[in-house]
């Protein structure tokens, strides 16, 4: 399982290394801000990259991507100018935009391109932890996330809707999600609690490594939660995708959205979404959580900030927005 996904991986970001090989001075540079190597962020960063150097002769962009801390690492790097596009998932893409849950100031220059893939939130234990809701993770040993990251957020919000603090647990880690499949399976934590694409290569490591539990995410708090949290919807990790999970497992999540920023080139953009969406059958086949994109839902689902015009462009001439 781990070596299919090591290998899967290595092919997208691989072909998108290769067709960037330099043959015109006058090519313009983008680079994808997107997450951990062993997340989904980083191989859907390079199936963007993929399909846009795939048409390097017709519109003169080499995109290449960077493995970062995650979504609040990306909006804070867009917005500082270090990135021209960035994979951010959809609660912060709102938080950043309006500045709020861990950003200081509104960044209302940040666009959008289109929606991915959903990211399913999942409560993931060592079975021997006796852990069988969040509530219990009072006096546990618990990776909360690295500081910058979206899920260290999430969980914050969580924590404190539920009234549970860093003092509850017996030992806080701060491991990046990278990091805490190996932590579970060392017994270094009990509990780790994320939101990421399905399939995930650091889940898999860990439920085919160990013995792990993803636990449902539903009652009375949660229903309050997704009342006053509005950017977060019901979601479902389904049955049979991770060793040990047969049955669905209901939660809660968002979704990965794609976003700029108001200066970067309408050409450019226009070119980035129509080699995505021109190829979508080929983009929905270079990673298992991209199968199920719909274009209308990702032209215009879980999107807070405004349509980058050169996206917005592309969508009026499809059709997929009036």
């Amino acid at each position: 399982m781990k070596g299919l996904k090591t290998g899967m991986l290595a092919g997208v970001v691989t072909a998108a290394l290769v067709s960037i090989a330099p043959n015109a001075s006058a090519d313009t540079f983008m680079t994808v801000g997107t997450g951990g190597v062993t997340g989904v962020y980083y191989p859907a960063g390079g199936a963007v990259c993929r399909l846009v150097n795939a048409r390097r002769s017709e519109h003169g962009l080499r995109c290449s991507v960077e493995s970062t801390g995650g979504s609040v690492y990306n909006a804070n790097a867009l917005k500082r100018g270090e990135m021209e596009l960035a994979i951010v998932q959809s609660d912060f893409q709102a938080y950043a935009y309006e500045g709020k849950n861990g950003f200081d100031e509104p960044f209302p220059e940040m666009r959008s391109l289109f929606s991915l893939h959903g990211e399913p939130t999942q409560l993931m234990v060592r079975k021997d932890a006796g852990i069988k809701a969040f509530e219990d993770l009072k006096g546990k040993r618990v990776n909360i996330g690295n500081p910058g990251s979206g899920h260290r957020v999430m969980m914050e919000l969580v924590m404190g809707h539920v009234g549970i603090t860093a003092k509850d647990f017996s030992l806080t880690s701060e491991l990046k999600s990278s990091e805490q499949a190996a932590a579970l399976c060392d017994n270094r934590i009990d509990a780790a609690f994320w939101a990421a694409g399905v399939p995930n290569g650091s889940t898999q490591e860990a439920a085919a490594t160990c013995a792990i539990a993803i636990l449902p995410l539903e009652g009375k708090w949660v229903d309050s939660f997704l009342e006053s949290n509005t950017a977060y919807g019901r979601d479902t990790v389904t049955g049979g995708i991770y060793p040990g999970t047969e049955k669905d497992v209901p939660t809660f999540g968002a979704r990965a959205t794609v976003v700029t920023r108001a200066d970067v080139d309408e050409d450019a953009v226009y070119q980035i979404v129509k080699s995505v969406f021109d190829s979508l059958d080929e983009f929905k086949q270079l990673h298992p959580a991209l199968a199920s994109l719909e274009p209308g839902n990702m032209a215009s689902g879980a999107l807070t900030a405004p349509l980058h015009p050169g996206a917005e462009r592309y969508y009026r001439e499809k059709g997929l927005i009036k």
